[in-house]
């Protein structure tokens, strides 16, 4: 009886995080218009927006470069141009490209060894707002000491309050946040030990413009 009262206890502090996470990433969209950090970085994702809000923000002189993170190997600078908007001058002039990361933990890693490779102390972080919470802790993790600030971009399914009842949103929010329970505990772990192997990772390539 006992061991079945644990595991209802257990089951309910998880329904009740990810409920609690839900309404963290529901609250980061529509982001606020952040103050200026030394650069911008953009972790690429199903769509073409997350690299099209760090242009603007770069435009708006947020920042003085922007990386885009995760690029594939196959794609061009001119095609990756071509789908995003604003001025083709300052894309070629303060753009950097990052082909090395192939997931989350690849994006901190390249991220982290690009804002040490230009002394950044400041980044504003570019991804979709439920991939946000993790992709911070993991750029935290791979980058102690530089300090990071959210621009989320929405994801309009996820912006309903009954994002539970469908199968497709369900699905991403609770996969989402296993993954972030996952990174969690991972850091945790690494902060007992007093061993953080991302940290220690090679540095990474990037194409500058």
């Amino acid at each position: 009886m006992k061991f079945l009262t644990l595991i209802a206890v257990v089951a309910l502090m998880w329904l009740v995080g990810l409920f609690a996470f839900a309404e963290r990433v529901r609250g980061l969209t529509p982001a606020p218009e952040p103050a200026r950090a030394d650069a911008i970085v953009a972790l690429t994702g199903p769509s073409a927006e997350r690299v099209n809000a760090a242009i603007r923000l770069l435009e708006m002189d947020k920042g003085r470069r922007v990386l885009i993170s995760g690029v594939n190997r196959e794609v061009r600078r001119k095609e990756l141009r071509a789908l995003t908007p604003g001025s083709s001058k300052l894309f070629n002039c303060c753009v950097d490209l990052g082909f090395e990361a192939e997931n989350t933990v690849g994006n901190a890693q390249e991220i982290a060894a690009w804002a040490k490779s230009k002394h950044y102390d400041s980044l504003i972080v570019v991804t979709s707002d439920y991939h946000m919470p993790r992709s911070l802790l993991e750029i935290r993790g791979a980058a102690p000491g530089v300090e990071l600030t959210p621009y989320a971009v929405s994801t309009p399914s996820l912006d309903n309050s009954g994002w539970w009842r469908a199968a497709v949103t369900a699905r991403r929010m609770t996969l989402e946040y296993m993954k972030y329970l996952a990174v969690l505990g991972r850091e945790g772990m690494h902060r007992i030990r007093g061993h953080h192997p991302e940290r220690s990772a090679p540095q990474t390539q990037t194409e500058a413009a």
